[in-house]
């Protein structure tokens, strides 16, 4: 992701020192797996790879785990954008059921992965909740409970009767331990330690800026001269992927994010969930281990190199009342950082895994979409067992080419 696509102050890469600086390319080197983004999809592909005893590097433009992983909320849940009776519309049931299952599948990777290394980004399994304020719309997340139930995720119903948030509540779907949340800048720099010591080799500030597909692979050339050999390059740029496909891969909008000083109470929010309305775009909202609030949401159209300074403050200012209005008994809700990004969605909420249908040696993991880390993991795990030759069956649920005609 270019730097143009974030703007402001982000909680995460300025609440965190650097724990590590990683060395920028000064040589020819060769690979057999290239994964270009250092942020948390790159790291996280890294991880897999080296698992499997795969040989990679990861080339980052800028700085490991800034730009938009140091944007990302990291409210991670199994559920999409959208809820099922939307997502049939481009998609089949089953097909949506089955995103569900593996966004469980995801966050349990997660799970093992802290219990194996310890938690040092601050991880918290979380319970979640989808919710609407219109009477218009209590069938319709009924109908998004009822379905879940009936295949077997651990959800609830909740209503005006029996609402235990202070705000107010028509209908919503409670999901038990349905999500989990983490300081994403400590955790990129967790799982690349992991992967480090597994054998990736990291280069920072250490920009691509052309690519030669050979009959034996592939050459990236650097800004600086350096070039990187591999057999395959993996695409893990978040949005910034003009330089290997001209496919526009989802819409982008920006999306806007504020967090609050620590605050001494959680008065009237249950849990400390994770929450999400079902308004259009939506707001989202969860707490930080220091105890803040993050609030995001209030989506535009995404303009490249063009930042409206005055819409962002009419929206950081609408997140903050939002905020305020829904948790009244918190007294001490006070703003300390604003910032926004580029954010991006796809007709039926997944992102694109896997290769690129007319060069194998161009692979993808894009995580588009609010679930685009659990997604990265999941392109971690499917894409390093395809290298291996396993071509695992829900890998066509995030075809690159899923959309062409």
């Amino acid at each position: 992701m270019n730097l143009q696509y974030v703007q402001g102050k982000p909680l995460f890469t300025n609440t965190n020192k650097v724990p590590k600086q990683y060395d920028y390319l000064t040589q020819n080197i060769e690979t057999d797996v290239i994964i270009v983004g250092g942020g948390v999809t790159g790291s996280i592909l890294g991880y897999y790879f080296s698992k499997r005893n795969i040989n990679c590097v990861i080339l980052e433009k800028n700085r490991v785990g800034y730009c938009s992983t140091g944007v990302t909320t990291s409210l991670l849940q199994y559920e999409l954008d959208d809820n099922i009776n939307d997502l049939i519309e481009t998609t089949t049931l089953k097909n949506a059921i089955r995103s569900y299952e593996l966004g469980i599948k995801a966050l349990s990777e997660i799970d093992s992965f802290i219990n194996k290394y310890g938690n040092n980004c601050d991880y918290r399994k979380k319970d979640t909740l989808l919710f609407t304020t219109k009477k218009l719309e209590i069938e319709e997340i009924y109908e998004e409970y009822r379905v879940r139930k009936e295949n077997g995720f651990d959800v609830e119903f909740i209503n005006e009767s029996n609402n235990p948030f202070s705000f107010d509540l028509k209908a919503g779907v409670y999901s038990n331990n349905g999500g989990a949340q983490f300081d994403p800048y400590k955790y990129t720099h967790q799982i690349l330690k992991v992967a480090c010591d597994n054998g990736v080799r990291v280069y920072e500030n250490t920009e691509v800026v052309k690519v030669n597909y050979e009959n034996c692979g592939v050459i990236l050339e650097t800004s600086y001269g350096y070039k990187v050999s591999g057999k395959i390059v993996i695409v893990a740029t978040g949005y910034n992927t003009e330089l290997f496909s001209k496919r526009n891969f989802g819409t982008k909008t920006t999306t806007f994010n504020i967090a609050t000083k620590p605050i001494t109470n959680f008065e009237g929010w249950h849990n400390r969930v994770l929450i999400r309305d079902n308004n259009d775009p939506y707001n989202y909202l969860r707490t930080t281990e220091d105890n803040r609030i993050i609030i995001g949401g209030e989506d535009i159209n995404f303009v490249p190199d063009i930042f409206n300074e005055k819409a962002a403050k009419v929206k950081y200012n609408i997140l903050e009342q939002r905020l305020k209005s829904m948790f009244k008994d918190i007294n001490d809700i006070e703003v300390e950082y604003k910032y926004c990004g580029a954010f991006a969605s796809t007709k039926d909420n997944l992102g694109f895994l896997g290769t690129d249908p007319d060069n194998k040696k161009l692979w993808f993991c894009l995580g588009y979409g609010a679930n685009g880390i659990l997604f990265s993991i999941l392109g971690g795990m499917m894409l390093s067992d395809l290298y291996l030759g396993k071509n695992d069956v829900d890998l066509k649920l995030f075809k690159v080419d899923r959309f062409d005609n």
